[in-house]
């Protein structure tokens, strides 16, 4: 549902959207074609989303994605692991339209 509701703001928000079922489907995609923006949950299936960030991260680039977790897991401490591992912003679940447009804007996008 969360997929779902993301989806719908960033194509209002003027970006063309594809999904992937999973970290490795999404990594995959990234490799074919790298992504101006890649929003992702801490918990998804084949890997973490700390584990793909940081293999994403390792990919080489013109221009690196901008990586923006939506996750349901608030503490101070996973918000720092994120941004650490590679994310460039964190918005917790649920959220809307005005919160996720604002992490955008915060890291250059829309």
């Amino acid at each position: 549902m969360i997929r779902k509701v993301a989806r719908r703001i960033v194509e209002e928000l003027g970006f063309e959207t594809a999904e992937a079922e999973n970290g490795e489907e999404a990594l995959a995609r990234c490799r074919a074609a790298m992504p101006d923006l890649v929003l992702l949950d801490w918990n998804m299936p084949v890997m973490s989303g700390i584990e793909f960030v940081t293999r994403l991260r390792a990919l080489p680039a013109q221009r690196p994605p901008r990586v923006v977790f939506c996750t349901s897991n608030s503490d101070t401490v996973d918000v720092h692991k994120g941004i650490e591992a590679g994310a460039d912003e964190y918005v917790i679940k649920p959220f809307d339209r005005a919160t996720l447009q604002a992490k955008l804007h915060a890291i250059g996008l829309n």
